[in-house]
């Protein structure tokens, strides 16, 4: 749905060919027809930015663990429909095995593999730290998760292998930026002496009240810089907010992380995980409905990061988090200790009985 994903899909497909292997990216919802694909991305676009309590509804009624929650065997209607193109691409690319980085890519493998309709295994890397039902289906060969707690609860639900392997990121993220000074003479110039603390809103710029986020960091002595995504609106209104720094998209966030002292995330997704990866200490604050609000807790309660209640809150964990004290090294050290393997070695025992590349 959003750019975590195709982050994702694209970092797990630069590995398969670093491993000898011929990668293919697919989005599954250009495989669904009429156009269906694209009108579901709208939706859950517009519902996440402008009417999250309707995001909050199905998040609950479709996809929220729980008491009778289990998967569906069958896969999800929606998933079928996207069955013939994707077996057709398969065949036509002679790929040795399938990887999910997507809910409803792994409902689509999981009932062709049901029903031996996709003769090659099906991965699931599941890139949520919070597992929801629809990640699990029965057909798939594998899954790998990006913690312990997850993976467990995979195996409640699923009788199939299992593996943790942590989440996966640009190796850039893992090195010293190359451009940190860069970006710290910008902050310099902007706010001499605040310390410039990220405020996370995706890809498509959804956030909770930012501007009052903002605000209260910057009368608290801090540089609040709002990454906005590809979201111009918020751009726009960003770019206002008194003693705030806007930025569109940015190509260069392991520089960007390098120089800065904390990220504000409301989702736990691709930026928060880039952030545990860069050795920058991620505090949850007004999450997105849903898998958002899932995912800060489970962070939170990982102790990679922290869960701010309330404005003053916010501020007593970023007081926390000196270079003298002893929360940042133990974030910052929890947080990289969560990438523990390489997935691509599981995918490629996986695809080894076909006997080609994939």
């Amino acid at each position: 749905m959003g750019a975590g994903h195709d982050t994702v899909a694209a970092e797990l497909a630069r590995r398969a060919e670093a491993h000898g292997h011929q990668p293919h990216v697919a989005d599954v919802l250009t495989l669904l027809p009429h156009g269906i694909g694209t009108g579901l991305r709208r939706f859950y676009q517009a519902s996440v930015r402008h009417f999250p309590w309707v995001y909050a509804g199905l998040y609950g009624a479709f996809l929220r663990a729980g008491a009778g929650a289990g998967p569906r065997p069958s896969g999800v209607p929606l998933a079928r429909l996207a069955g013939d193109r994707l077996t057709a691409l398969v065949d036509r690319l002679g790929a040795d095995v399938v990887v999910s980085v997507f809910h409803l890519a792994a409902q689509l493998t999981g009932h062709l593999r049901a029903r031996g309709e996709l003769r090659v295994p099906s991965a699931v890397f599941l890139l949520d730290f919070a597992v929801h039902r629809q990640w699990l289906h029965p057909g798939n060969d594998q899954y790998l998760c990006l913690t312990d707690p997850a993976a467990h609860q995979v195996r409640r639900s699923l009788s199939v292998p299992v593996a943790t392997t942590g989440p996966v990121t640009a190796p850039a993220f893992l090195r010293p930026a190359a451009d940190a000074a860069g970006w710290r003479a910008r902050f310099t110039a902007r706010a001499p002496g605040r310390p410039p603390v990220l405020l996370s809103a995706g890809a498509w710029g959804a956030a909770s009240r930012p501007a009052a986020t903002a605000g209260l960091l910057a009368g608290a002595g801090y540089l609040p810089v709002v990454l906005c995504g590809r979201n111009e609106r918020l751009l726009a209104e960003a770019s206002r907010m008194p003693g705030a720094l806007a930025l569109d998209w940015v190509d260069d966030m392991p520089g960007l992380m390098g120089a800065s002292y904390a990220l504000v995330d409301n989702a736990a997704g691709q930026t928060a995980v880039q952030a545990l990866a860069a050795g920058l200490p991620v505090i949850g604050y007004r999450p997105l409905p849903g898998h958002g609000v899932e995912g800060v807790r489970q962070m939170a309660g990982l102790g990679v990061s922290e869960l701010a209640a309330d404005g003053p809150a916010l501020l007593r964990d970023l007081g926390a988090l000196t270079e003298s004290g002893t929360t940042r090294a133990t974030r910052t050290a929890r947080g990289r200790a969560l990438f523990r393997s390489d997935p691509m070695d599981h995918v490629t025992r996986l695809a080894e009985p076909a006997g080609s590349d994939t």
